[in-house]
């Protein structure tokens, strides 16, 4: 990959990370466009890897949370002393409850070889993002029943878990599903963003060691200067962006809903059919 590829690359997962019109889709997409060879082990890593730097951000923008720092209430079911004193600790107990269903589905999807395949398959994210895109134009309406005094609970944190596992389907979105999980189960649409916000953390770190680990097990041939540099780059590139998108993102959803993503979706993903369809080569630079 070169240095331009790389920074595009990392330019659009920092946009698109917690916006619900899949990261990972648009990174396929992006490669394709730029000529990035698909099936290459290096690839398939920095697909994953670049995405620690885009939730880094969310552990800058949201520190007082992850640190304990803030005094936000006790939740009202904390009433005993000892309840009151683990308060700083149920933080991380939500994440670790809202993480598992997706460890489950992840490892299996990767040691199966699906994960691959799928990363590698270009119809798939076109469909998904069709599908999932005429799915928000009607999510507003059918999960716009948030209350505010509803909180996240282990309940609540298990089942968008549960959502999240179908973002292991290229194109679906991890943040999609975990926000429409969250209002599915009574949260408000800010409510349910900043818990996506927080799940992407352990979700994407541990997707992020998972590939470290099978890149140093595997040919270490990978392992060039030149590499390493693009991780690098791509890490850092997609913190920075990732940091202002998410930031305008709560706001514009809390505003405005999905619809809008809903048909930016369906509009990318038909383009990419019909080139396709068409056998018209998505490859810019031929």
């Amino acid at each position: 990959m070169t240095l331009l590829q790389t920074i595009i690359i990392s330019i659009v997962e920092g946009l698109t990370e917690f916006l619900p019109v899949s990261s990972t889709g648009h990174m396929i997409i992006t490669q394709n466009l730029l000529g990035v060879p698909q099936g290459d082990e290096f690839v398939h890593a920095f697909t994953f890897i670049i995405q620690f730097g885009a939730i880094l951000s969310v552990v800058c923008l949201y520190w007082k949370r992850f640190f304990h720092i803030d005094r936000s209430p006790v939740p009202a079911d904390c009433k005993s002393s000892f309840l009151r004193l683990i308060h700083p600790i149920r933080f991380y107990w939500l994440l670790f409850v809202g993480v598992l269903p997706a460890v489950v589905v992840g490892m299996a999807a990767k040691k199966s070889g699906l994960l691959d395949w799928l990363l590698d398959s270009v119809w798939v994210v076109a469909i998904m993002l069709v599908v999932g895109g005429v799915f928000m134009l009607f999510c507003d309406k059918i999960f716009n029943k948030g209350i505010e005094e509803n909180l996240v609970n282990e309940k609540r944190a298990f089942n968008i878990g549960l959502f999240q596992c179908l973002s292991v389907i290229p194109g679906t979105s991890r943040s999609m599903a975990t926000i429409v999980g969250g209002m599915a189960n009574g949260l408000t649409r800010k409510r349910a963003a900043e818990f996506s916000f927080f799940l992407a953390v352990p979700t994407m770190a541990g997707a992020t060691l998972l590939d470290l680990h099978d890149l140093l097990e595997a040919d270490n041939s990978w392992a060039t200067a030149h590499n390493l540099t693009m991780l690098l780059i791509g890490c850092v590139v997609s913190f920075v962006v990732a940091l202002f998108a998410m930031k305008w993102f709560v706001s514009f959803l809390t505003k405005y809903g999905f619809k809008a993503f809903g048909w930016y979706r369906i509009i990318v993903g038909v383009i990419i059919l019909v080139m396709l369809l068409s056998g018209m080569s998505l490859n810019m630079v031929d």
